[in-house]
């Protein structure tokens, strides 16, 4: 039983640090994007580096979200 009960805390754990990544990420990508529409705007090259920074971010931030509902649901079975 207390093997058990470990095993929870160590996926609550889990779940807890991948979902504020997660929701960390999907920020900061969002903000990228903003930084790259403004370069774009401007005419500046940059916004292609700025852009990409951006959609890897926020796709990481998916990612992480993902793993964080999976853990989730684990939790609760």
């Amino acid at each position: 039983m207390n093997q058990q009960i470990q095993s929870k805390k160590k996926i609550k754990n889990h779940w807890l640090i991948y979902s504020i990544s997660g929701m960390l990420l999907l920020g900061l990508g969002l903000s990228l994007l903003g930084e790259a529409i403004i370069f774009k705007s401007q005419n500046d090259f940059n916004w292609f580096y700025w852009g990409t920074g951006a959609l890897a971010t926020f796709n990481a931030g998916i990612g992480l979200i993902g793993e964080a509902i999976v853990l989730k649901v684990k939790l609760e079975a």
